[in-house]
């Protein structure tokens, strides 16, 4: 007698006071919260404020959503629409039917306005996402487990998974005769985890190449759509849940060669550092020490300033003129060598009115006047800024 090592759970609903509890929700919901805490900790490290990552999320993740489902529908319209088709089922996502491609593209315009709206660049962003996307998607697959779906072919390997024969009627239970659980016939390849055990090895894989060569551009991103296109290949051909075909093999699996492709050309054609941002106004000169005994003369207000508070704007700047304003709280110039780095990394710099600020004619009327008199101008030119322009 066969023994599945991994059996399946018979029930994926539970009813808490009326309401239904599905577990597909629960781990689509924890694959979420990993994502942004990946993600959060990741562009704190690159200068961004705390929190930036629910700013984000609240546009990505409904786009994304969205975008998952209209992608479903798009390759499996005909279990909604036409002969035979329920098109209320379509708003039923708790069932199932999530296209991962349509979530990355749905979420990726939904990251490009949240991060539009916090003045940073989308390549950062994408970067800092890309293995906490990873680590998401592997909690999410559990989901799938639970709703005994998504398995493989039969197999007699001795991690088969025992699946159960879902009641219809009852949806998220097992169907039950003289009150037992009727499994189906044979065990089958657990693809949720082989896809789980793949995601997770993509983050550790982008988490790492990340960190030793420290990419820039969205090229992390792009390496996390090489990495796992490559795997939901050869996982999407062992399932034999239903789907369209084309030329006899799964649509998902010519999606997944595109995919990689374009993925692909990105990581070899674009190129630059990685973006690190301080906020718009940072502070470039020591403040100015306040007169001893003049209580009128202190500035309440630079007190009572939250270093965590989220600032208008951010500029992109080089690695050392990050490093630097961590260390100090000041930014050091903008060198040449340093604006050729920010603008490679995606800032670009700011040109200067020619007609100066308010308040610049008399600066030039003092510094005519000063050179008139050999005297020294009260001010000195100041070399251009680098900002982060990506909006």
């Amino acid at each position: 007698m066969d023994l599945a090592l991994i059996p399946s759970p018979t029930t994926s609903v539970w009813h808490v006071l009326g309401l239904p509890v599905r577990a597909y929700a629960i781990c689509i919901v924890l694959g979420i919260v990993a994502s942004c805490l990946i993600m959060e900790y990741r562009l704190r490290s690159r200068g961004v404020a705390r929190w930036a990552s629910l700013d984000i999320a609240v546009w990505a993740v409904p786009f994304g959503i969205v975008g998952a489902r209209l992608y479903h529908l798009a390759t499996s319209p005909q279990d909604y629409f036409g002969a035979g088709g329920d098109p209320v089922r379509a708003f039923y996502i708790w069932e199932g039917g999530l296209g991962i491609w349509g979530a990355v593209l749905g979420g990726a315009v939904g990251a490009w306005l949240g991060a539009r709206q916090l003045g940073l660049p989308l390549g950062l962003v994408a970067d800092a996402l890309a293995p906490g996307l990873a680590v998401g998607q592997a909690v999410g697959r559990i989901g799938n487990w639970f709703n005994n779906e998504l398995y493989g072919k039969v197999t007699t390997l001795p991690w088969g998974l025992e699946v159960h024969d879902m009641d219809r009627s009852n949806p998220g239970h097992a169907t039950r005769i003289d009150g037992q659980a009727v499994t189906l016939p044979d065990l089958y390849h657990p693809t949720f985890l082989y896809e789980l055990l793949w995601n997770l090895g993509v983050a550790l894989l982008v988490w790492l190449a990340d960190r030793k060569y420290k990419f820039g551009r969205g090229r992390a991103f792009a390496l996390y759509v090489m990495a796992y296109t490559v795997g939901r290949a050869w996982i999407e051909m062992l399932r034999v849940d239903e789907a369209n075909h084309l030329f006899g093999v799964r649509l998902n699996v010519f999606t997944s060669i595109v995919v990689f492709l374009g993925g692909l050309i990105y990581f070899l054609v674009v190129r630059g550092p990685r973006a690190y941002v301080v906020p718009d106004d940072a502070p470039e000169t020591e403040p100015e020490p306040a007169a001893t005994g003049d209580v009128s003369q202190v500035d309440v207000t630079a007190a009572a300033a939250s270093p965590s508070a989220t600032p208008q704007g951010y500029q992109v700047v080089s690695e050392s003129r990050f490093q630097a304003y961590r260390r100090t709280g000041i930014l050091p110039p903008d060198t040449p060598a340093d604006m050729a780095e920010e603008i490679a990394a995606g800032g670009h710099p700011v040109e200067r009115d020619p007609a100066g600020p308010a308040g610049m004619g008399e600066a030039l009327l003092a510094t005519g006047k000063a050179a008139g008199s050999g005297r020294e101008a009260p001010g000195g030119d100041a070399e251009p800024e680098s900002r982060g322009d990506e909006r």
